[in-house]
């Protein structure tokens, strides 16, 4: 069902709308989580750590498929808004094309490329393997990847967020089933796990885009949408290239950070494998909350709303730090007993790094759920200049401490330091940028 963000009380919209991204991301995230827990569960620690491994490879696919859901999504939210439905239906056509044409170049590069990058990041003989054999099977499914985010990111243009809630609750757990099928019954391995995520988001990728044609569909135009148009191309790019090298450095970074992790032996790498698994929950939650909040704030941009905008930051800091107090006290007090689903038998090593990593981590979820909320109306109301330079800030950071700190303390200990540091500097940056940037449009 459409929704018009526009109207009614800001904050209980915003809570209506995000709400079910949030539960949307939680099964999202069930994907890795059941391809590490399975891994880890009914084959080994090395398949464990393999999986981990190719994880950081695949989120620089994703940042691309990313990429193409934001540009997309905010354009059409800022046209739906504005209730210019002939443009919107030629900037989701617009979407579709360019990126069939990237997925096309991007899985051209996982065949070639992904065994060098394995290489590069010093995987283990032990992992390797494996590592390849997960990346290989994953690549084929890139197509799935990329038109699942660009469906996903029409529904959120059109204030649906509950649509992909119940495509991603099915499939997810669905995921689960295949997974301990293809493992257990029939002793896939790795294959198995990759082979049972490419399956399910086969199947919600087309579903998702069914549902999104028959829904443009009902919206009345006056005649027929041009299907390309070059104009709402340069649009939706100036959102979706700061989108992508944002997420692509990041993933870039956390393949360097994988580097060092992995120059402390398998123990170590399954231990982070399982830890970030976690941490990603959190964090891609509260992402997927900030994108929430940039199709709120683009589709008021387009109304003139911009009172609501302001409102919409307030809202948004309390329902993530609403969020954060669970997630602090569950991985704080229980991030054993979360890390031990992820491990056939207790490992003193990989416990270790885990629970350290969580102890750390946690509690500064506050101040990088600030940070992405701020960051969802920066790319709201297209003030990506300020965007990139706070979350580069953030993975510059990260970087260079990470490897500084690892050296200095000879430990991993150092590389988890290096994320509050990042964290609270750009935190402090996105803020200052947002304060600046709506005193400009309010004018």
């Amino acid at each position: 069902m459409n929704k018009d963000l526009t109207v009614g009380k800001a904050e209980t919209v915003l809570w209506q709308f995000c709400l079910p991204l949030f539960g949307s991301i939680i099964f999202q995230q069930l994907y890795n989580i059941a391809d590490s827990l399975v891994a880890g569960k009914f084959i080994s620690e090395n398949a464990l750590a393999a999986v981990g491994n190719s994880y950081e490879i695949t989120l620089i696919f994703l940042a691309f498929a990313f990429g193409c859901n934001m540009g997309c999504s905010v354009i059409a939210s800022q046209l739906f808004g504005a209730k210019e439905y002939g443009r919107l239906k030629t900037a989701v056509t617009t979407s579709c094309i360019f990126s069939a044409a990237l997925c096309a170049v991007l899985m051209l590069f996982g065949i070639l490329g992904c065994t060098p990058l394995l290489h590069w990041i010093r995987t283990p003989n032990e992992v390797f393997a494996d590592s390849r054999l997960y990346l290989d099977i994953y690549v084929w499914g890139l197509p799935f990847v990329f038109f699942y985010n660009i469906a996903t990111g029409i529904f959120s243009a059109l204030g649906d967020s509950k649509t992909p809630f119940y495509f991603l609750a099915a499939s997810s757990t669905s995921n689960i089933a295949v997974d301990i099928l293809f493992v257990k019954a029939f002793h896939m391995g790795v294959a198995g796990v990759a082979w049972a995520t490419f399956l399910c988001q086969g199947i919600s990728c087309l579903l998702a885009v069914l549902t999104v044609l028959r829904r443009l569909g009902k919206i009345p135009t006056p005649s027929k949408p041009p299907l390309f148009d070059w104009w709402l191309l340069k649009k939706i790019l100036v959102i979706a290239i700061p989108s992508i090298l944002q997420q692509s450095f990041i993933s870039i970074g956390n393949i360097m950070i994988q580097s060092v992790i992995n120059g402390f032996g398998a123990s170590v790498m399954a231990g982070y494998s399982a830890a970030v698994k976690l941490n990603n929950l959190v964090i891609t939650s509260f992402t997927t909350i900030g994108n929430g909040i940039s199709n709120f704030s683009a589709q008021n941009l387009g109304a003139r709303q911009y009172g609501r905008i302001r409102e919409c930051f307030h809202a948004g800091l309390k329902m993530v730090w609403l969020l954060c107090i669970p997630f602090c006290i569950l991985y704080i007090l229980f991030g054993r007993y979360l890390l031990l689903l992820f491990m056939e038998k207790e490992s003193v090593g990989a416990l270790m790094t885990g629970r350290q990593f969580l102890w750390i981590l946690s509690p500064f979820y506050f101040v990088v759920s600030s940070k992405l909320v701020t960051d969802g109306i920066l790319r709201g109301i297209s003030a990506m200049k300020q965007f990139m330079t706070a979350t580069f800030t953030d993975l510059i950071l990260r970087v260079i401490l990470a490897c500084l700190l690892s050296g200095w303390t000879n430990s991993a200990l150092g590389i988890w330091i290096a994320w509050p540091i990042g964290w609270t500097i750009a935190m402090t940056m996105s803020v200052l940028f947002y304060r600046k940037e709506y005193q400009k449009i309010s004018l």
